[in-house]
């Protein structure tokens, strides 16, 4: 596997990622997805989405966060919205979240997805991390902020 992945967004392969039919509330829009990485423990991927003109629910079975790149996404969900999405805003949708999405044109975005872990194996994971480090001398892993 390698260690560092990189790509542009212009050049990974799309596929058709149909939006469930159900869902689809207004016009009829068209949804493409590639994926970029895997973790090395499948719990994570990135991955480019993008989506023409259209409204429909969305359920989010995993955590996932948003980077807008291009066009632009009105979301709607309990406690949240309407809020306008542009390039450039970035927003974490938690797993077991419905929100409705709204394009009026085109939106393009990095998807981070991401299969939450139970809280106690979560911290038991950081602990074994930080463990890790120490005995290697190297420094712990640890996320940039907070």
């Amino acid at each position: 596997m390698q260690a560092i992945v990189a790509a542009s967004i212009d050049t990974v392969a799309m596929k058709s990622a149909p939006i469930n039919p159900a869902w689809v509330l207004d016009g009829t829009p068209v949804a493409r997805a590639g994926e970029i990485a895997r973790s090395s423990d499948g719990t994570t991927i990135s991955a480019v989405w993008d989506c023409t003109a259209g409204t429909f629910n969305w359920y989010f079975g995993v955590d996932e966060t948003v980077h807008i790149v291009e066009g632009e996404v009105e979301v709607t969900a309990d406690a949240f919205g309407p809020r306008i999405l542009r390039p450039g805003d970035v927003t974490l949708f938690r797993a077991g979240t419905t929100a409705r999405w709204h394009v009026p044109r085109y939106v393009r975005k990095i998807a981070f997805c991401r299969h939450p872990v139970p809280r106690p194996l979560g911290l038991s994971l950081r602990a074994l991390a930080r463990i890790r480090a120490l005995l290697s001398g190297a420094p712990a892993a640890s996320p940039i902020v907070g």
